[in-house]
């Protein structure tokens, strides 16, 4: 079987040693020193110039934070093309989610439709860097200074990328990221807030740990969104890698660009000044009727891609959208290839072959 993604694993030996670490020092949670070393290790991998970043137990917690403190119960502007948890934030904090639609080629949210969303109770813009694709940064920026909006984006996708030179992290007043054991990046379990703005950082560090100010003070409201030492050694081992796991991505990526038969195949569009991280590879059918023909043909063979993201947000049975024409259309025809470090050459022929021969059938 060859699976839309399969997790990446350090060397066991590596592995074993950080664990070794944590039964040395007999710390499993509460920010023990690995987990505090994976911190430092990430901003230098990533060159943090300005953001602090702050490891949790997963990649929805710091988004749900994030609203928390900045959204404030109010409406949030956001992508019907996301994961289901960016919207599914929105609601648990109880926000409203009000949906813009996405640009056709570049799959994030269209920025020339977000002013005419603002309302009088809109406090946050909560867009998603999609398959690692950035947002107009620039046009978003403008528009929240413009009408005095706080600004999220889930990055869940993005480790690695840069835009315009510095770590997509930079950017927003918070970041979000996934580490999830799918990610290109992963403690197994995990993720992660980003932040400029020292004050706000604060906000987030005790939001994740009760709201604790010492052991028997509280600044505020707060829940558990720590991080064991185990998922640490994890992120600790598997970071060393992280070049090789650029690296094997982008050949697989070149290959499918070399081999697949565009013409009746449409990809993503990577916004200009991105230097990507090949995250994931999707590509969008003329249909949904071609895209489900190719789907049952790959899994004949064993092979499974993966209809990410599907459906579009705003047609979920919970949410009361308004319709979003691309992003319902987008969501129907997309679908995303196997991608992982070791896809061999004659798996990935097998991929575009079975794929190139259902097309041109």
């Amino acid at each position: 079987m060859i699976n839309v993604t399969k997790t990446f694993l350090p060397p066991i030996n590596e592995y074993m040693a950080q664990v070794q670490r944590a039964y040395d020092n007999v710390w499993l949670t509460n920010r023990g020193e690995l987990i505090k070393e994976l911190e430092h290790n990430i901003a230098q991998v990533l060159q943090l110039r300005e953001a602090s970043i702050l490891c949790m137990n997963n990649g929805t917690i710091p988004i749900q934070i994030a609203l928390k403190l900045l959204a404030k119960g109010g409406d949030v502007i956001t992508t019907p093309f996301s994961y289901v948890a960016t919207t599914s934030s929105i609601l648990w904090e109880a926000c409203t989610p009000i949906f813009v639609d996405i640009h056709p080629e570049y799959l994030t949210i269209d920025e020339s439709k977000i002013e005419a969303a603002i309302t009088p109770r809109t406090t946050c813009i909560l867009a998603t860097h999609v398959f690692g694709n950035p947002c107009n940064i620039e046009e978003i920026e403008r528009i929240a200074l413009k009408h005095n909006l706080k600004v999220i984006y889930d990055a869940a996708h993005s480790f690695g990328v840069e835009y315009d030179g510095k770590s997509i992290f930079e950017y927003g007043h918070v970041s979000t990221c996934s580490f999830h054991a799918t990610k290109l990046f992963h403690t197994g379990e995990g993720g992660a807030a980003f932040c400029k703005d020292p004050g706000l950082f604060h906000e987030i560090f005790y939001s994740h740990n009760f709201g604790h100010n010492g052991p028997l003070d509280f600044h505020g409201l707060g829940i558990n969104a720590k991080i064991s030492e185990l998922q640490a050694a994890m992120g600790l081992a598997v970071l060393p890698h992280l070049e090789f796991i650029i690296e094997r991505r982008k050949q697989v990526v070149d290959f499918y660009n070399n081999e697949l038969n565009f013409s009746h195949l449409a990809k993503l569009k990577i916004r200009p000044l991105t230097r990507w991280n090949y995250s994931y590879y999707p590509v969008l059918f003329s249909d949904e009727q071609r895209l489900l023909e190719v789907d049952a043909e790959l899994r004949k063979n064993e092979i499974t891609g993966r209809r990410y993201f599907y459906p579009s947000l705003n047609t979920l049975q919970f949410i009361d959208g308004k319709t979003c024409p691309v992003s319902e259309d987008v969501s129907k025809r997309i679908m995303c290839l196997p991608l992982y470090p070791d896809l061999n050459e004659n798996q990935l022929r097998k991929i575009t072959s079975v794929i190139n021969a259902v097309l041109n059938a």
